[in-house]
């Protein structure tokens, strides 16, 4: 009798997720592992930082649904120590070996570390787990002094958005001397470092931390221009890092992420993908530089079309090209981004519109490669249908037809292709979801 094969998938966060609910939809039947280091199943992470730190969701109400019946093994609490490729082995806890056929590296990233910062400080938080969150809103519960936040991107911007929901005085510090500069640019940044001084926001920019001072319940952080901010909480978003370090030596190039070539198969391994934040990939819609993407929708449609090519094989998989979207509600303000903005060197040059539109393009040797947009949802939807159109992927040297690699066997599925001609539940579920975001109706980060 011939043994079932086994795909496992290592990491369950959404990509985790969406790759395991590709696998069954087409027609994979056996066995099915999902191993996850967080004692939760899947969960809206953007929630993190906004509605389960408000408190306006309990922590069963960021789970994320299902499909379709995944018949899945699930190993939650469990971190994998390590990545055997010549023998397909993962090694983990307690000197326990589990073999596959197939693997998904889902495992996303971790919070960076900031130099110097006493972190094991009960008044110290880091925000990028579920259990981080709790912790953090148990802490604020317990007094209502001033919080600082540390971080001038998306988790820093949104975490101050929440503690102001929630009528607490907050201060952002950082290095950077706008909010979202990197992400956006400094013209559409300095308007979002507007909003948030008009909401009340304390903004100490442009400087850095020479050391801190601490007491039982409280935190002085002394600044390099002399000043000193006085905390009861600090929250640290200065940004974050692919967990990686569980796949040193298994072959794998794991600088910044995990090294994928276009059909998202991990470099150096046979039957293995990546997906997620984790990955870091040539998107051939903007040329062949392999790059890591932090967004909730790359994570969801980056975790299905890496099943699809784990599925089909090294030789017959096709490239992942998919169009980067963003968004993000910064005091009521909707901030909606397509492309890849930060690939303009010269960055934000206006489209033909007025001075205060709130609309960016970003351009790379004369080729458009993003656009952003503050609360003009119409506008987005026209502009990423320029976009698409005028960001074709390049044409690549195709695998090598004779590569090694097995195309793992399914049952034979329903006619399905990238353009979705015939829907499954989940693929329907995640067209809405596209769809909303063209129309500015949903946003996977609120």
């Amino acid at each position: 009798m011939r043994r079932r094969e086994r795909i496992v998938v290592v990491g369950a966060g959404v990509a985790g997720l969406r790759a395991a609910e590709r696998l069954r939809e087409l027609g994979f039947t056996g066995d099915l592992l999902i191993v996850g280091a967080e004692p939760y199943r899947p969960y809206h992470r953007p929630a993190v930082s906004k509605q389960i730190l408000t408190d306006a969701w309990k922590p069963a109400d960021a789970t994320l649904p299902t499909y379709r019946a995944l018949d899945a093994h699930w190993r939650l609490g469990t971190t994998v120590m390590r990545l055997d490729t010549s023998r397909r082995q993962l090694h983990l806890p307690s000197e326990e070996r589990l073999g596959y056929d197939g693997l998904v590296i889902a495992t996303g990233l971790a919070a960076k570390r900031l130099p110097g910062a006493p972190r094991h400080h009960p008044r110290i938080h880091q925000l990028r787990t579920l259990r981080d969150a709790l912790t953090l809103r148990a802490g604020l519960a317990e007094d209502k002094g001033p919080v600082v936040v540390i971080g001038t991107s998306f988790t820093g911007s949104e975490v101050a958005c929440s503690l102001r929901a929630l009528h607490r005085t907050v201060t952002i510090l950082g290095r950077s001397g706008t909010l979202l500069a990197k992400a956006l640019g400094k013209e559409l940044g300095a308007r979002l470092t507007r909003l948030h001084h008009d909401n009340g926001v304390r903004l100490v920019l442009g400087v850095g931390i020479a050391h801190w001072g601490l007491k039982a319940d409280a935190a002085a952080i002394y600044l390099s221009n002399g000043q000193i901010l006085l905390a009861s909480h600090v929250v640290i978003a200065a940004g974050s890092v692919p967990c990686v370090g569980w796949l040193q030596g298994s072959g794998l190039v794991v600088d910044d992420g995990v090294l994928c070539e276009p059909t998202c198969h991990a470099v150096g391994a046979q039957d293995v993908v990546a997906a997620g934040d984790v990955a870091r990939w040539p998107n051939l819609r903007f040329d062949e530089q392999p790059r890591r993407i932090e967004h909730w929708l790359n994570a969801v449609e980056m975790g299905r079309a890496a099943a699809e090519s784990l599925l089909a094989g090294r030789a017959a998989a096709q490239p992942f090209t998919a169009l980067p979207r963003f968004w993000t509600d910064q005091h009521g303000v909707r901030v909606q981004a397509v492309g890849m903005p930060e690939l303009d060197a010269r960055y934000a040059r206006r489209l033909p519109a007025a001075a205060d539109s709130g609309i960016a393009q970003y351009l790379r040797a004369g080729r458009l490669v993003g656009v952003a947009a503050l609360d003009r949802p119409g506008a987005i939807v026209e502009l990423t249908r320029r976009l698409e159109r005028e960001l074709r992927p390049l044409a690549s040297a195709r695998p090598d037809p004779g590569a090694t690699g097995t195309r793992l066997p399914v049952a034979p599925p329903k006619p399905v292709s990238r353009e979705y001609p015939q829907r499954t539940a989940g693929e329907q579920g995640w067209q809405t979801i596209a769809d909303g975001f063209r129309s500015g109706s949903v946003s996977p980060r609120s």
